[in-house]
């Protein structure tokens, strides 16, 4: 456990801080800093190799001397953040190497529709594509359980976000067994390491599309039980809300157990240094938000990415054009 650091901030488990003389300090960060930066803070909630991982070693709150007056100064950060993800996603659509897979994953009310929209706020629409997951249709069950993940990956040169994914197989499929019992596989094929079997098969998926230029980076937004239910409360008394809630999301909550202990041993076996996750605490949205978009900086920034150099004749071709345009005659 991390103790307290000062009598400002303290962090329970492995979380990250932030007060508003660091963020103050992030303003005042030239861009080339705002990157190091980025990079060195989303570590601390980073997996990689996942053989020691542990839930109950990441909080789901990271504890500050923030109040409501320094609100300006978290979406002044977060911003920064934003912004600078758009002019990193510039370059990944015109070197058209690499492409970007982000997958988000989460109990219900964990903030992934809004740190995917606050987040992302600033990417070129031409150069990101985002897929929700539901329930799978008869067709997508009459196939492979990577399928309609497979259909929906990113091109090169973009960035594919996954509102859920092919993790769900080894989440509510594992946490509601019936699930597996209606998927059409041969009986023969329901074993008791089927869950090992998946895990390795999701590996191997993503160290084959790493090997073709796209990096997957998933991301557990890490809610406590609690905060779930001040949240599923706030949406039943807002008229406004009221659609993002059902009886379903309720029933699940009686699982929360299961539901953790799957998501351990998911980020256990499938945690790796070139595809990892990243344990998020999301009881503070805002702090999610950061600690999201640093990750995915850091994720963009290892790419090595730069624009295309073109060649001399290119260069010349370029300035007769640009002569013939200076010597046009302005209309009237």
């Amino acid at each position: 456990m991390a103790k307290e650091k000062s009598s400002r901030t303290k962090v329970t488990g492995k979380a990250g801080s932030i007060d508003n003389s660091t963020i103050a300090d992030v303003n005042q960060l030239t861009k080339k800093e705002l990157i190091a930066r980025a990079k060195k803070f989303s570590k601390q909630f980073c997996v990689g190799d996942g053989e020691k991982f542990r839930l109950k070693d990441y909080s789901t709150e990271v504890k500050t001397d923030l109040n409501s007056e320094d609100k300006p100064l978290v979406k002044q950060t977060l911003q920064l953040g934003v912004d600078s993800l758009a002019a990193m996603q510039d370059v990944l659509y015109a070197q058209d190497k690499w492409s970007l897979l982000l997958i988000f994953q989460a109990m219900d009310a964990a903030g992934k529709d809004g740190a995917i929209k606050h987040v992302m706020s600033g990417i070129n629409p031409q150069g990101c594509q985002v897929t929700s997951f539901k329930a799978p249709s008869a067709e997508e069950l009459d196939h492979d359980f990577l399928w309609r993940c497979q259909r929906q990956l990113p091109e090169r040169g973009r960035i594919g976000i996954f509102n859920r994914s092919y993790y769900e197989e080894v989440l509510v499929v594992r946490v509601h067994e019936q699930i597996l019992m209606s998927q059409k596989l041969p009986e023969k094929l329901i074993t008791k390491d089927i869950w090992e079997k998946r895990f390795q098969d999701i590996r191997n998926f993503e160290k084959y599309l790493y090997r073709n230029g796209t990096v997957v980076v998933k991301f557990f937004l890490h809610v406590s039980k609690d905060e779930q239910k001040k949240r599923f409360i706030e949406r039943i008394d807002n008229p406004d809300k009221n659609w993002k809630f059902s009886t379903a999301d309720a029933k699940e909550r009686t699982y929360w157990k299961e539901y953790m202990n799957a998501y351990e041993e998911m980020i256990r076996s499938t945690s790796t240094k070139k595809s990892p996750w990243y344990v998020v605490p999301a009881d503070n949205k805002p702090f999610a938000r950061i600690v999201i978009a640093s990750a995915v900086i850091r994720a963009l920034d290892e790419l090595g990415l730069e624009y295309p150099k073109v060649g001399k004749e290119k260069i010349a071709e370029l300035q007769a054009i640009k002569k013939v345009l200076l010597e046009e005659k302005e209309s009237k």
